[in-house]
């Protein structure tokens, strides 16, 4: 009996002997090691990572309705004091603030803040050269780079607070009154 168990300890002894000799033997293997460790820890690293709960920046009061100009329009492209981010879409002006990770500084479609971003969103460019520094009528775009503006602006409308258009030069602003906003939040508290 201790004969078998010498023996087995033997076995195990080996098999293990073998394995880490075949792995630290090729310089092949040893690289996969590496790569395997360094994969391993960055899965292990991320889940920890993830457990720590991101700040959280107050929300901002819902901005008064109002129409803007372009250059109106460039103040909000959250850089400014209070960090808000409009961006127009086909006439229409929405308040992004709350999608700041992807329309304000440093997102992915930052560039877009505080911009008509109509033309950029028909023509899926995300190209400086797709903002114009003037009123964009849209009317050299075709039927279906329209029908895109018109899909991105049903977009806008369902996720964003629409807070007014976008003027055209010479266009007057609309007087948007108080009770307007008064019978809108009264119309709230009677559905709730």
């Amino acid at each position: 009996m201790a004969e078998d168990a010498r023996i087995e300890g033997q076995v195990e002894g080996s098999l293990v002997g073998r394995i880490v000799s075949e792995l630290l033997g090729s310089p092949l293997n040893l690289a996969l090691l590496g790569i395997c460790s360094f994969l391993i820890y960055k899965i292990v690293a991320s889940r920890r990572s993830t457990d720590t709960v991101p700040v959280r920046e107050p929300d901002l009061p819902p901005l008064k309705k109002q129409d803007f100009t372009l250059e109106q329009l460039k103040e909000y492209d959250g850089k400014g004091s209070d960090g808000r981010v409009l961006i127009a879409v086909n006439g229409k002006v929405f308040d992004v603030t709350r999608g700041k990770r992807f329309y304000g500084p440093g997102g992915p479609y930052g560039l877009f803040a505080g911009h008509d971003a109509s033309r950029a969103l028909a023509t899926f460019s995300l190209g400086e050269d797709a903002l114009k520094n003037e009123y964009d009528d849209l009317s050299d775009l075709n039927s279906l780079q329209m029908e895109s503006v018109r899909e991105w602006e049903m977009q806008f409308q369902e996720k964003y607070v629409y807070v007014g258009k976008l003027l055209k030069p010479g266009e007057q602003p609309t007087d948007y009154t108080d009770t307007e906003d008064e019978e809108k939040a009264e119309a709230d508290k009677k559905v709730l």
